[in-house]
């Protein structure tokens, strides 16, 4: 055999990883697994991991459906019919929107992930999408990985958010192929009005451009308020699509359940690509669905409400701090606008490690979701109400110098309702 060279062994990587933008949560999640190891109670705020249980119905129609060996085999990868017709009843129940199970409707692995696979079924070399400025990263990630480039718009939900869309689709050539809109908005909390809509569609029209809406929060509403559907517009499933989950308002994040309706051409393109990488969901997490989406709106509602209070504390005791912030109408997050003073003329990455350090609190940095999310950071209404308020104590007993708390241990009755330890990115 010929000798060996002394050289490294390289592993060349996809030209698709290395556009990947470089990930600013890292760091985060680096210090926060270090302190945990160390024994450190760190209070998660940064991701939106519900910590409250799933529904009981709908946990037992899981167990008994497992228990059927008819439900082990391969699924379908738009998902079981029954569970699109579900979803179809759902839609014209709460939205009066009339949906085709058969071709408007495809059953996705988490509407992450669906929306990263639309991007593949959509997007080729050069095509560019419109995003707003903060975003989900995913809406930027995807569309990297998918070969395309993002071009970025101050984030608004106005009119003159939808000018400054027109302004890149009047003078950018080649014109854009896609608008991505995100309300309620994650991370900004945004929210909008049914007339927001339907001026979208009139200038996706306009300009030959698709739209895409992620509705992920759009059931996790506070108040009287009550989100509207982008399918509710006038002519929106001519020109776009929408993806929901019932992560966030039945407690089934990692059931991975989400759902991509609208176009049925966008739609079928979605379910070509599924059906080279996937066999769809184990068959009883769908079936469980089904009983979830046909009586679980009681329960949406009911969990609604634990986010509402959660928010009032969290609102009043972030402005108690000296930050700036808007109560949202609705998601599962508040944005706020950090006190400069606190900032200490550093950015919010490591403002977001200071405080892991120095008060073993945990929030997710502004800047991670776009330069115009600088200066802000974005708080998940995602432990209880003890564990907040202890939250807020540590941060101002580091921030204001005021006494200093003691910090529960992992043990504590403040911690019963709290999520496990995690390593898991903070987005």
């Amino acid at each position: 055999m010929a000798g060996g060279s002394d050289a490294p062994f390289s592993i060349p990587v996809s030209s698709r990883i290395q556009r990947l933008p470089p990930y600013l949560f890292a760091r985060i999640n680096a210090l926060k697994a270090e302190k945990r190891r160390a024994g450190h109670d760190i209070i998660d705020l940064g991701m939106g991991n519900p910590i409250d249980p799933s529904p009981d119905f709908v946990v037992e129609k899981l167990a008994e459906a497992a228990h059927d060996a008819r439900n082990h085999r391969y699924s379908a990868s738009v998902g079981i019919f029954n569970l699109r017709r579900e979803v179809a009843l759902k839609y014209k129940r709460k939205y009066g929107v009339e949906l085709d199970p058969e071709k408007e409707i495809v059953v996705t692995i988490g509407s992450k992930e669906g929306f990263s696979h639309l991007m593949l079924a959509m997007l080729g070399a050069g095509d560019t999408v419109v995003v707003g400025d903060p975003a989900y990263p995913i809406h930027v990630y995807a569309v990297a990985l998918a070969g395309g480039n993002v071009i970025s718009v101050k984030l608004g939900n106005d009119e003159a958010f939808l000018e400054r869309i027109e302004h890149v689709l009047r003078n950018l050539f080649p014109r854009p192929k896609l608008v991505i809109l995100n309300y309620p908005h994650n991370p900004a909390a945004m929210t909008v009005e049914p007339l927001f809509y339907q001026q979208a569609v009139a200038l996706a029209r306009q300009y030959g451009v698709l739209l895409i809406n992620d509705f992920a929060y759009g059931e996790t509403c506070f108040d009287s308020y009550r989100a509207p559907s982008f399918l509710a517009a006038p002519g929106a499933k001519e020109v776009g699509v929408e993806f929901s989950t019932m992560s966030k308002p039945y407690n089934m994040a990692g059931w991975r359940v989400g759902f991509c309706c609208g176009n049925s051409e966008m739609v079928r393109a979605l379910s070509t690509i599924k059906g080279y990488y996937d066999y769809g969901h184990f068959q009883p997490i769908q079936i469980a669905s089904i009983l979830a989406l046909r009586k679980g709106d009681d329960f949406v509602a009911s969990q609604s409400l634990v986010y509402q209070k959660r928010r009032d504390v969290l609102v009043s005791g972030l402005r108690k701090l000296g930050w700036e912030v808007e109560v949202p109408r609705a998601s599962m997050f508040v944005w706020a606008k950090v006190d400069p003073k606190h900032l200490a003329g550093e950015g919010t990455i490591d403002f977001a490690l200071r405080l892991i350090e120095n008060a073993d609190v945990a929030l997710a940095p502004g800047r991670g979701f776009g330069e115009s999310g600088e200066g802000f950071m974005r708080i998940a209404l995602v432990e209880n109400e003890l564990r907040i308020k202890q939250a807020l104590r540590q941060m101002d007993a580091y921030l204001n110098g005021r006494k200093k708390h003691q910090r529960p241990s992992a043990y504590s009755g403040d911690r019963q309702m709290s999520s496990p330890p995690s390593d898991q990115p903070v987005i």
